[in-house]
């Protein structure tokens, strides 16, 4: 029988299970342009073989120990309000030694590498109370902006709602909400939503499937929707729920996978994102999932993995999402996934 053929008729765990293995240990040449994501790289992987069932294959305290390892630590109590941000470095390129004076002078913590450093350390069951959250909680306060949204680090660069989103993450899953002015992330969050029922990545943008992911997994995980809100009897929302779930319904494509903006190729990644949304809302059972289960085995390489489109090679970013995306159509021997942390049940709970 042809490899190729058999590898887009059903889901193949131990082809996948072996890529992220292979990933895990020794990434190819073409992720050199990403070594400072390898933080965000290696969550890719980790939590991959956690929801594919394998993560025996992770060595627990050697992981953590690197983890912990990129954290960026403040000197003093009154380093946490110089405007820097304690977090976790992306990688060790972007992990510089302090001065001759003892100054960081070159900080790289970024709200990214901290939400995927703090999601590995609970998929391996790290005991977060040796965790100094203070430093990390305390310093993100100096990343929010007057509007609401979060800078990524704090040198500046674009707000939008993926560090927003990063932001009440990290505060969930610190279970400590003294990092974030809510109310403030809340209106920024209410600002970008279209006039389509979408959400925009800042405001007045058009509506994009990761930026209503962002959103609507912050406000659930902030607790101000409630979960599968279509089921509930009272139809008052602070969103427009009707128009959200009518937009993220018709970006299941022809084909069945899901586009992340109208009029755009289907995407591996969307299957998750804009699939997310809906399951968060209570509107997954809408899908039509056979379709869409169709879709992604197209996108399922011979090699393991998953790749953006059909027929193209497979990368560890839309691999994790398309895992991630059969984690919610139940395949069988999958791990359940916590749609709004981005990680496997069981560890969003820490058991």
């Amino acid at each position: 029988m042809d490899s190729r053929r058999s590898s887009s008729s059903f889901f193949d765990r131990e082809k996948h299970v072996v890529f992220l293995q292979m990933m895990n240990q020794l990434l190819p040449s073409d992720y050199q342009g990403q070594e400072i994501n390898r933080l965000t790289l290696a969550y890719f992987s980790i939590s991959g073989l956690h929801i594919l069932g394998a993560l025996d294959e992770v060595d627990k305290e050697e992981v953590s120990s690197w983890v912990l390892s990129l954290q960026a630590h403040p000197r003093n109590e009154a380093e946490l309000n110089n405007g820097q941000f304690f977090g976790f470095h992306g990688s060790r390129s972007s992990q510089f030694p302090r001065d001759d004076k003892g100054v960081l002078i070159h900080n790289g913590s970024h709200l990214a590498s901290t939400y995927c450093a703090l999601a590995i350390l609970k998929i391996v069951g790290y005991n977060f109370s040796c965790i100094n959250s203070k430093s990390i909680l305390t310093s993100m306060r100096n990343l929010q902006q007057p509007d609401g949204s979060f800078m990524p680090t704090h040198v500046g660069a674009e707000t939008d709602l993926r560090f927003v989103f990063c932001a009440a993450a990290i505060c969930s899953m610190l279970e400590n909400w003294s990092g974030m002015d809510k109310e403030k992330a809340k209106e920024y969050i209410l600002n970008c939503q279209s006039y389509d029922g979408g959400f925009g990545l800042i405001p007045g943008s058009e509506s994009h499937g990761g930026g209503t992911y962002c959103a609507v997994a912050s406000l659930q995980l902030m607790g101000f929707i409630e979960h599968d809100i279509l089921s509930k009897s009272s139809s008052s929302s602070i969103i427009n729920v009707p128009l959200l779930l009518d937009w993220s319904l018709q970006r299941q494509a022809a084909d069945g996978g899901f586009q992340g903006r109208a009029n755009k190729a289907s995407d591996t990644c969307y299957a998750f994102w804009v699939g997310g949304v809906l399951r968060i809302l209570g509107g997954y059972k809408f899908i039509d999932k056979k379709a869409l289960h169709r879709f992604l085995l197209t996108c399922q390489s011979q090699y393991g993995g998953f790749s953006k489109f059909p027929g193209q090679l497979p990368d560890l970013y839309h691999s994790y999402y398309g895992f991630s995306a059969f984690s919610m159509l139940e395949e069988p021997g999958l791990i359940p996934i916590c749609v709004e942390l981005g990680i496997a049940d069981i560890a969003a709970i820490g058991h």
